[in-house]
């Protein structure tokens, strides 16, 4: 898969490609539907299979601090996009030009003159440009007046009859259904990233933790959880916290990890983490005896749901 970032490194295929655009956070099975179907429609053509997503996420970037629980970081997108055998990968900026930017110019500009775009698909929810202006009926309308591109609207995705959507595996993980969210993402809720330095207050407790930044504006998860972990050349089970450890005064969210059973130096080593089941929520601790003895009863608890399991 090739990953382009930035209008200025786009390289079009002269064949042109089919394309989808979004956000695509989480990228759950219904965007996994739409990243299949354009696989098929390129085949089909002749030409290359492309997706189109920003950084920051629109939402992001109007509300800020008021943003929705962010499921996939960009690390993640193309972690996952890479194994649904795309060819290309593109990263746009969204800025103050693209975010004031016409519908029309935006499909002229970028679809047409940097893509060459041959086939839209697109989720029936979609909306694009200036004011949100942008819309299924438009694209319509420029594919025939252009004479250079189609477009399809792919159907939602259900399970049970509900729709699946990022919004409901937020609202899922909120509300600790971690089934629920795993069943529409396809796989267990994961958190990956770069291991990196902390305070080794866990280590002085016994417990030493790989910590992870989340990277996120808003997490959409906290507390301590059950974990798988895969660190490319082995896989680990213990417990995360995933929070600002209030005990310590903390005020970044970060996720820690105890792994079972591993001793090694793991900073700067990429992690995934799979959340398998919540223990308890976050909370403060009297004293650092206090928080010691809570995380050896939570070792406990995922000893014995891992034991269930097996």
């Amino acid at each position: 898969m090739e990953f382009m970032r930035g209008i200025c490194n786009i390289r079009p295929d002269p064949r042109g490609c089919v394309l989808t655009l979004g956000n695509f956070d989480g990228i759950h099975l219904g965007h996994q539907q739409i990243i299949s179907t354009v696989r098929t429609r390129a085949r089909e053509l002749g030409v290359s299979s492309a997706v189109l997503f920003f950084e920051p996420q629109p939402r992001e970037y109007f509300a800020h601090e008021h943003t929705p629980a962010r499921l996939t970081t960009l690390h993640e997108k193309h972690r996952f996009m890479s194994s649904l055998g795309i060819d290309k990968l593109c990263c746009l900026r969204f800025s103050p030009e693209l975010a004031q930017m016409e519908p029309e110019d935006f499909v002229t500009g970028i679809l047409l003159e940097k893509f060459r775009l041959r086939h839209l698909i697109i989720g029936d929810d979609f909306r694009f440009g200036r004011k949100r202006r942008g819309s299924f009926d438009l694209l319509i309308r420029m594919g025939a007046e252009t004479g250079q591109f189609t477009v399809e609207q792919a159907p939602s995705f259900s399970l049970d009859g509900q729709r699946v959507s990022s919004t409901r595996i937020r609202e899922a993980l909120a509300q600790d259904h971690l089934d629920q969210a795993c069943r529409m993402l396809g796989r267990p809720y994961s958190i990956t990233g770069r291991i990196v330095h902390g305070q080794r207050l866990g280590r002085t407790l016994g417990f030493p933790t790989a910590n992870i930044s989340l990277k996120r504006l808003v997490a959409p998860v906290s507390g301590v959880y059950a974990i798988s972990a895969d660190l490319g050349d082995t896989r680990c089970r213990g417990i995360a916290n995933v929070g600002t450890r209030p005990t310590v005064n903390g005020t970044t969210a970060l996720l820690e990890a105890h792994l079972f059973g591993f001793s090694g130096d793991l900073y700067g080593r990429t992690v995934c983490v799979e959340l398998i089941s919540k223990i308890r929520e976050e909370r403060r601790f009297a004293d650092l005896d206090a928080l010691k003895d809570q995380i050896a009863r939570d070792c406990q608890t995922a000893e014995e749901l891992f034991a269930g399991m097996n």
